[in-house]
């Protein structure tokens, strides 16, 4: 394939995966149809099917492009910070702040792909430690420079991001939602205590 042909090819499969995700968060996995995204893409049907087989297909990687970016936003908002403690409050908060500002992302990662059916459940899992890894990281950091005790950094992680979870979830299913950034401080207070973090030392993150 040429230069200019792949690039065509890259510049199509990116619009369509735009295209998917504005039909997926629109109509839910079941109710989106291809030929809709290829609409939207400006493409036949059967130039979506070139790059995705199938909307399984289509749909994960949507899934793993989305939580791509998601990790790249985390990884943004803590590289300038050097506590460890500090970057998992930076990490669980950008990424509360990101949802509440993209409900119908939220949505299709927490919702929509887990009522998609079962092929999907191993491409979740596979996502959901990719954050539970980014968590543990800054937890083993903070093991190591003695801010908190010795603990199963894993299982503290993956407590963290079920707590986040649940949350966001609850948020996505009520039908006269608040504002998603007003449960941060008292889930704060709770994940930081679990770990063993000082009350003043939670206090001052918290008025930061």
């Amino acid at each position: 394939m040429s230069g200019v042909k792949q690039e065509r090819s890259v510049r199509r499969r990116e619009r369509i995966l735009d295209a998917a995700f504005h039909v997926f968060s629109q109509r839910g996995y079941r109710e989106a149809g291809v030929d809709e995204v290829g609409r939207q893409a400006d493409t036949s049907k059967g130039g979506v099917y070139f790059h995705f087989p199938t909307k399984e297909r289509l749909f994960l990687e949507l899934l793993r492009t989305t939580a791509d970016r998601l990790v790249a936003k985390v990884e943004r908002a803590i590289v300038d910070v050097a506590d460890p403690i500090e970057r998992a409050d930076v990490a669980l908060s950008t990424v509360l702040s990101v949802f509440a500002g993209h409900r119908t992302m939220a949505r299709l990662f927490l919702i929509d792909a887990v009522g998609a059916g079962s092929a999907f459940q191993s491409e979740l899992q596979s996502l959901h430690e990719r954050f539970i890894g980014l968590i543990a990281e800054q937890l083993d950091a903070a093991v190591a420079a003695g801010s908190i005790p010795p603990i199963d950094t894993h299982v503290a992680a993956t407590a963290w991001f079920g707590a986040l979870n649940e949350i966001v979830t609850r948020w996505l299913m009520s039908e006269q939602p608040g504002r998603l950034e007003d449960t941060y401080p008292t889930l704060r207070a709770i994940l930081l205590r679990s770990v063993g973090i000082p009350e003043d030392r939670i206090a001052g993150l918290g008025s930061a």
